[in-house]
């Protein structure tokens, strides 16, 4: 099943979409009819699963396991995650929506779940929050260590990411410890959400809801970046930046309020106010 085909069931009952859940075992049903080298895979970690939950535990613990902390085990850690937090599932669902919907290289819920980086990392980084929550500090940094090795993506265990959170690429993305993210916001590759200096304490960005931070954005320091605003690719931020505008620079300058509506949705790049001086 391919993002037309997707598209189209949902065009069917706006109302009722068709759960992810079921979408992603259509389009493994069919993936696994096409091509036969893969049917095995696919069997593995999508269809011989009952729940999101199931799979998602599996995949992780086939990406994350190694000769110190075996993929069973690390299966088993997932498990007690989403035992004690049905909503990471929930989370899940929406940050699997979130890439759907928001890259336009997507063709459906197979490939960012067996695939994409960004989004398997977040989802260690939410397994790992979990733990750091239940005082497993060491396990916590254990998972932190191996999300960067495996997906090249560094998020300190404690950071507070909300829902629907799209991470396009992933490599070369770092956030601190006491950075927050709200929903619904999306980061491309080599964005930093880092400190200012050796400070201990809140000393990292406080970013709100629908912010899009284009690749190889910094924002720095203990700011908030407002809802729905859009910082530009390449930009170093050390300053606060208000809703629904666009911060762009080294060191960044806001250069149109109000940005778009949705950045972070819209994946709109542009910037109102540049001036090129080139002729095409």
């Amino acid at each position: 099943m391919g993002r037309e085909d997707v598209k189209r069931l949902e065009i069917i009952d706006p109302g009722h979409p068709p759960p992810v859940w079921a979408a992603l075992r259509n389009e493994a049903e069919r993936a696994a009819r096409e091509e036969g080298g893969l049917a095995s895979l696919l069997n593995a970690v999508i269809l011989s699963h009952n729940t999101l939950g199931d799979a998602l535990s599996y995949q992780l613990a086939r990406k994350l396991g190694d000769q110190e902390l075996r993929a069973m085990s690390l299966r088993d850690i997932a498990e007690q995650a989403y035992d004690a937090r049905p909503d990471l599932v929930d989370i899940a669902e929406a940050d699997l929506k979130a890439v759907f919907e928001r890259d336009p290289a997507c063709k459906g819920y197979v490939q960012p779940f067996l695939f994409f980086k960004g989004f398997l990392a977040l989802q260690t980084q939410r397994m790992a929050h979990w733990l750091w929550h239940e005082g497993r500090d060491t396990m916590a940094f254990y998972l932190q260590s191996r999300m960067s090795e495996v997906f090249q993506v560094d998020i300190h265990p404690a950071t507070k990411i909300g829902s629907g959170v799209f991470i396009d690429h992933g490599t070369g993305i770092v956030i601190g410890e006491t950075a927050v993210i709200g929903d619904d916001c999306s980061l491309l590759q080599g964005v930093t959400l880092g400190g200012t200096g050796a400070e201990r304490g809140d000393r990292h960005p406080k970013i709100g809801k629908g912010v899009l931070l284009g690749a190889g954005a910094k924002v720095l320091g203990n700011i908030t970046i407002g809802d729905h605003a859009k910082i530009a690719s390449g930009s170093v931020v050390l300053k606060p930046v208000p809703a629904h505008c666009t911060a762009a620079g080294v060191p960044a300058r806001l250069v149109n309020c109000p940005t778009c509506d949705e950045p972070a949705r819209s994946m709109d790049h542009t910037l109102a106010e540049a001036v090129y001086d080139y002729v095409i």
